[in-house]
This record gives C-alpha cells, structure tokens and sequence, in this order.
C-alpha cells in the first residue's frame, strides 16, 4: 500500500495551514452577486465610493465628470451623481436613478445633461457595460491634446494595449445624445477612449473595473507624457505587450486593485455608505 501524503493543519512552528489549499489567481474574477435587491446596493455603495477615490487623486476639478453604474433590475436606467455635489461629499442616499428619456426616477437633482447623454449612449450601446467613467483628470486631459492612442510603453500601460479608441471630434461640451452615441462608437468594444481635447473615458462589466480602469488609463497617460518629454520611449514589441494585456486586463483585477482603495475609504469616511 503506498503512502498517502497529507499537509498537517499545523506546522511544528505553531502556523496553521488550509487542510485544502487552492490556487486563486490576483486577476480571477470575482464571485456575482446575491439577489437584485443585494446587487443594486452592491453597486450603489462601490459608485458612491469611486467619486470619493477619484477626489483622492484629484479628478474632480469644478463640475465636470461623472461616474454611472446600470441598475441591476432596471437596465434602461443608470444611478449617477448628482450635478454640482463635490466627489468628496457623495453618498449612497445622493445618487440618482435617471431612465432612458434623462427622466430622474429616484432622487432630488439636478442631473448633468453631459453625464446623460454620454453615458445614456454608452449603456445603451453596450449591454455589457456596468459601469462608465469620465472626468477631466490632468493627465488625461494633457494627453488628449495629442489625438493619438497611447503606445505600450509600460507593463502597467498594456491593459489598454489594442483596448482603447480615439474619439476626434471634439463639439465643445457634449449635451446631445447624438454626439454621445459617436462616443459609444468610438469606444466599441473596448475598455477606454481618449477623447481629443476633452479627457479620457473607460467602461467595464462592474464599477470597480470602470473605476480602476480610469485611475490607470490616467496614470498610464501621465506615464507616457513624462516619457516623451525625457526622451525618445521604446514600446514593448505588439506580440509581448499583446500577451501582457491578457495577463493583466481582465476586470477581475482591476476589481481586487480597486476594493483595496474601497476598503479603506469605508473605513476612514463611513459615512458614504448612508
């Protein structure tokens, strides 16, 4: 009879381990969701979170941006900040249910008339869409002057290699859905756009993908800004940073890179869950 090998629950040192370890991957996706009513509060309280994680990394200048996540149960209609409340003071009970005619189901306004007809689009355009994000951050702002795509220059950068569209047609602020659904086109598929002479744009299947993916497309146009400045940047070859994208792209963990930002934030300012 040959040898049955078991992995003691604890070591001679004290440590415990898991009788029945499992390999889980950083990017695996995450677990779905509870009940409708469960995923619906599931969503609120990641999207109140995100306008204050954005306010901590300075994308909240004036009134512009928003942050929209589809409702589970309703999926014609989107929850949305409220126009003129600052990132830093939203709260579950502030956001807003708006339907597809711009028409506030749920809550007091005033609703952003670009935040309707950019993200009225997009969701409309893209049942996979959970969440989208836009605000006039720095770098992407800075960046989209150029009209170009980002090159992957970076690790961290190949999450949008080949997954993000350029948008160059720039009509001042956007107030028609018309012009919102050229944006949803020229998004398509993928997880960002650039918008030329206006900022950038990301969406994803949750709003922690939507939310981290902004942060990094931000970060990613700042990285390749500074690149260029100092000199002439190398991009990774299609084929490496092609594989790279698969590796580090997925929502999963972009959802596990922001649920780390969420978990402090509800610790420190509790009270964006009221």
């Amino acid at each position: 009879m040959s040898a049955v090998l078991t992995i003691p629950h604890r070591t001679p040192g004290g440590l415990v381990l898991n009788p029945n370890p499992q390999r889980q991957d950083w990017f695996d996706e995450p677990e779905t969701h509870r009940t409708v009513e469960a995923e619906r509060r599931y969503r609120q309280e990641r999207l109140a979170g995100a306008f204050r994680i954005f306010a901590k990394y300075g994308f909240d200048q004036g009134l512009a941006g928003h942050i929209t996540a589809r409702d589970p149960e309703l999926p014609d209609h989107f929850w949305v900040n409220p126009f003129g409340l600052h990132f830093s003071r939203v709260k579950v009970s502030d956001l807003l249910l708006v339907n597809a005619r711009g028409e506030i189901a749920v809550g007091r306004g005033p609703l952003n008339r670009a935040a309707f007809a950019i993200h009225a689009a997009i969701h409309e355009a893209r049942p996979d869409v959970v969440a989208a994000a836009h605000t006039h951050s720095l770098y992407g702002k800075a960046w989209s002057s150029h009209g170009r795509k980002l090159d992957p220059l970076t690790q961290d950068s190949c999450v949008f290699h080949e997954d993000h569209g350029l948008f160059e047609d720039f009509n001042g602020v956007v107030y028609e859905t018309d012009e919102g659904a050229r944006i949803a086109e020229a998004l398509g598929p993928r997880k960002g756009v650039i918008l030329k002479n206006h900022g950038i744009l990301t969406a994803g299947p949750t709003v922690e993908a939507a939310a981290w993916w902004y942060i990094a497309l931000d970060n990613a146009c700042h990285t390749q800004l500074l690149a260029e400045a100092a000199g002439t940047p190398q991009p990774i070859p299609h084929a490496m940073a092609a594989l790279t994208h698969e590796q580090i792209g997925r929502p999963g963990g972009a959802a596990r890179a922001f649920d780390a930002l969420w978990q402090g934030l509800v610790e420190s300012e509790p009270e964006v869950l009221q």
